[in-house]
């Protein structure tokens, strides 16, 4: 079991204030890490690593845009600074927005470039791509490597109904992860390995307009269709994500590069038939 264990590594969960991100960063804390929360909210970031150090965690808080390559540069030299060295990356940035989504009264034709190219780059560069440059960087250059972890989505493997931005942007994760991953392993970083993990249906405050009826309080149609399609009948919570990122950030799997790890319920295996 001591190949699971996260002791003496150095986490940096970037939206680690957010409804996933801080389930991550509690997951990675209890299994031995550090963890650096960086989030656009420093007082939600504060927060939560206050929380983490009253159980016992070494943790510290930092604003950080991850939308704006300075500020990703400034904070991953400050938790270098902080920490010594950045060995598990997980990028919990992103989220889809009520203007880039189709619905009853907004076709696609409707919706704004400014809404699409929005969620296209909270996705995809905000979320994988320039925390990958600049704290890939930073594992280059520690002897021991590091483990980078993507987010994903369902969306990634298939896209859904309403979501074309979000949906466009996940499978480019995806494809992204798998094409870091073998970069790193071919240019002389074999021990920086990228994976990502694909969440089946969460309740966020991104997606919560789209499952949750405002007035009723009840399930949309939309949402009881993705229940109907979810073998295990309910939404993930928050929690059933730290085992996979646990499992991705620790040496117990020292050989696992370039994979995107469904945790849905089922979702993706069920043909609804």
């Amino acid at each position: 079991m001591d190949s699971f264990s996260l002791k003496g590594k150095n986490a940096v969960v970037l939206g680690g204030a957010g409804v996933l991100g801080a389930a991550i960063a509690r997951g990675l804390a209890a299994h031995g890490s550090a963890v650096a929360v960086a989030d656009l909210s420093l007082a939600r970031a504060q927060e939560l690593a206050s929380a983490l150090e009253g159980e016992g965690a070494k943790a510290k808080a930092y604003a950080t845009d991850a939308t704006s390559e300075e500020s990703l540069r400034q904070t991953c030299l400050q938790i270098e600074k902080d920490f010594g060295t950045v060995d598990i990356l997980v990028n919990a940035v992103g989220g889809n927005r009520e203007d880039a989504t189709v619905s009853e009264t907004t076709t696609f034709f409707d919706i704004p470039l400014a809404a699409l190219e929005n969620v296209v780059t909270l996705n995809l560069f905000a979320g994988a791509i320039l925390p990958a440059q600049i704290f890939g960087k930073a594992m280059a250059a520690n002897p021991n490597g590091g483990s980078i972890i993507n987010i994903s989505s369902m969306c990634g493997f298939r896209p859904l109904t309403r979501i074309a931005a979000y949906s466009a942007a996940k499978a480019a994760v995806s494809n992204f992860t798998e094409w870091l991953a073998v970069y790193f392993a071919q240019s002389g970083h074999a021990n920086i390995r990228v994976n990502a993990i694909a969440p089946g249906f969460f309740l966020t405050e991104q997606n919560r307009f789209l499952l949750i009826d405002e007035d009723t309080h009840g399930l949309t149609q939309r949402g009881q269709r993705i229940l109907d399609h979810t073998p295990m009948g309910r939404f993930g919570e928050p929690s059933d994500l730290i085992g996979s990122v646990v499992w991705l950030a620790s040496d117990a799997s020292k050989f696992v590069t370039g994979i995107v790890v469904p945790v849905d319920g089922g979702f993706s295996a069920f043909s609804g038939v």
